[in-house]
């Protein structure tokens, strides 16, 4: 008897996975034979493509003219020479002060200059324009003034002034050097 219940149990067993595991021979493929093709969507006149020709239009180098709501690209008076700045919620006073304070850190470049009654720092920045080496150039190629060809003292002007209830900090110089002072007084100043 064992054999004949196991013979009757096994098939059963088989039969039942089968059903419950959903097998695909089960089913009915009768929506797919239902559809249909949908017409195709329509541009309205009027909205076709928009014009691209000045979507790709790289504006020249030129200046950042922060106000309170946000910075706007202007161009710089001479060429080669760009301002960029931000924002800080204080008095001029106080940001004149925190400004010199980083400055005269020396963590930006050397204060040449200043002017206390215009609130102006004047700068010697090293920014350089040269690519560093790579790990395989710097092991292969043991010139220690390789990396530094193209650096230079730059002058870089450093103005804060009022724009509304903030103060506004604005650096003008060449583009490199003013990134540079930029950066760095934004990230110690938390603007």
């Amino acid at each position: 008897m064992k054999k004949s219940s196991l013979v009757v149990a096994l098939p059963a067993l088989v039969l039942s996975g089968l059903l419950l595991s959903g097998c695909g021979m089960f089913r009915s493929h009768k929506s797919w034979d239902a559809a249909k093709q949908e017409s195709p969507l329509e541009i309205p006149p009027g909205l076709d493509t928009p014009a691209a020709s000045d979507a790709l239009v790289i504006p020249p180098p030129g200046a950042n003219n922060p106000t309170a709501s946000g910075a706007t690209a202007s161009v710089g008076g001479a060429s080669g020479v760009i301002a960029d700045g931000f924002v800080l919620s204080d008095n001029v006073d106080n940001t004149y002060r925190r400004v010199g304070q980083v400055l005269d850190g020396g963590d930006v470049g050397k204060v040449t200059a200043r002017d206390d009654a215009s609130h102006t720092y004047t700068l010697s920045v090293v920014a350089g324009t040269a690519k560093k080496r790579g790990f395989f150039g710097r092991l292969f190629h043991r010139n220690g003034n390789a990396d530094e060809a193209g650096t230079a003292a730059r002058e870089v002007q450093v103005t804060v002034s009022s724009s509304g209830s903030a103060s506004e900090v604005r650096a003008q110089g060449p583009a490199a050097a003013v990134a540079k002072v930029v950066d760095t007084l934004k990230s110690k100043l938390g603007s």
